[in-house]
């Protein structure tokens, strides 16, 4: 499977509750384009994970988009995800490569060249890189890289990076022009009023 899709959305439930509906947030961003979702729950426990797992499993499928369970490896075989997204705390790439086979796609979160490096020379498919920007969900992982760090990396791997933190729709060129191959959001979708039409603007941006 290779990386076809620009557009990395990760949810936030937290985010999705001002609007009332987890689900129906993230069926406005697939009926908008989104291609690829990375289901990031951390304060939810084993079984409540694996029961939205199934769920984002057959919203995903029916808009022919692909699912990535965030650090659990063990779910997304459980769900028939399409990869699995390794933070800098889970079990190595190689480790979760051999588990999971070549069939399953290895997303890797990385915040500097030796990370992106590490993470490419152990089998990932593709990284994201950042935070580009400030932005206080990526705040404990230090100060903002930039762009020249992006484009310093981008330049240094063969596998797809996704510019990650603070990117809105007004400096996704900026992130493209440093090499990005795409974007990696959350808030800009989760906050939007209309998330569908905000999400088709992003899709345009991109394409």
């Amino acid at each position: 499977m290779k990386i076809d899709f620009r557009l990395y959305l990760i949810t936030d439930k937290k985010l999705s509750m001002q609007h009332g509906s987890f689900i129906a947030d993230v069926q406005q961003a697939l009926r908008g384009g989104v291609q690829a979702i990375q289901l990031r729950e951390k304060d939810l426990d084993t079984r409540d994970l694996l029961k939205l797992a199934y769920r984002m499993r057959k919203v995903t499928v029916t808009h022919k988009a692909k699912l990535f369970i965030n650090d659990r490896f063990d779910i997304a075989l459980s769900v028939d995800a399409d990869g699995v997204h390794l933070t800098q705390k889970s079990i190595p790439v190689e480790a979760v490569r051999k588990v999971v086979g070549k069939e399953m796609l290895i997303g890797v979160s990385t915040h500097s060249l030796k990370e992106a490096k590490e993470a490419e020379k152990g089998g990932a498919d593709f990284i994201t890189f950042g935070p580009v920007y400030r932005t206080p969900s990526k705040v404990a992982y230090g100060p903002p890289v930039g762009l020249d760090a992006l484009e310093k990396v981008s330049g240094k791997l063969s596998i797809p990076v996704f510019a990650l933190g603070g990117i809105t729709i007004s400096t996704i060129r900026k992130a493209l022009d440093s090499g990005a191959h795409g974007v990696s959001m959350i808030s800009e979708v989760f906050t939007a009023e209309d998330i569908r039409e905000k999400t088709k603007k992003i899709m345009l941006t991109l394409n």
